[in-house]
């Protein structure tokens, strides 16, 4: 019974992977092709073929985010935009939705962004537990005007779900910067802390 479990669990550590992974890329796969849609019928690569072959919707995906890429580069694309952010701007609701999202994707996305560039270690959800967290930037404005030391803004992550978590303001001086990437940073808090970042103490020890 022991060497069976033992099978078992082994087996399981060497599919379970895969199984999921493939899983993922073929949710991305499937979601990306029905870019296809906005294509004139007549030239979807099922009809022009004879039969499906997946993937195309993901050539389709990159070529147009190249050419609306190549396009907002130069100066009659960068016109447009902005022109079209004010149309945007003017419309109840639909402007403060479209606004926030900018933002955030102003930050994440641009090349000059800071967000998620450091990983540091804080104590939450209280004073004696720790967690792996990530600055995202500084307060400014009004929310600035009221904080007296130096605070950084803080993004928590729960685990082992990242993509949600709580926004906090703390104190610089409680943030212990680490030295892992965050790549590695994620990978801890994606998998429980099985997935341990390497020490990098011991790594420039044995060079």
């Amino acid at each position: 019974m022991a060497a069976l479990r033992k099978w078992l669990f082994t087996g399981l550590l060497v599919i379970v992977p895969g199984v999921i992974t493939a899983w993922v890329l073929s949710w991305i796969v499937g979601t990306l092709d029905q870019t296809l849609a906005i294509l004139p019928e007549a030239w979807h690569p099922d009809r022009l073929l004879g039969f499906h072959i997946p993937g195309f919707g993901v050539l389709l995906t990159l070529a147009i985010l190249l050419i609306v890429g190549a396009f907002a580069s130069n100066f009659a694309g960068r016109k447009m935009v902005s022109w079209g952010d004010g149309l945007v701007s003017r419309i109840p609701v639909v402007r403060s939705i479209y606004s926030s999202v900018k933002q955030v994707s102003d930050t994440l996305f641009s090349e000059s962004g800071n967000a998620f560039r450091t990983a540091v270690l804080v104590q939450w959800p209280r004073d004696g537990m720790w967690t792996v967290a990530f600055v995202t930037g500084q307060p400014s404005g009004e929310v600035a005007g009221y904080l007296r030391d130096e605070f950084v803004s803080v993004y928590v992550p729960t685990t082992p779900n990242p993509t949600s978590g709580y926004f906090v303001l703390m104190r610089r001086s409680d943030c212990v910067e680490l030295d892992m990437s965050i790549d590695a940073a994620l990978k801890y808090i994606v998998s429980m802390g099985v997935v341990a970042p390497p020490d990098h103490v011991a790594l420039e020890a044995s060079k």
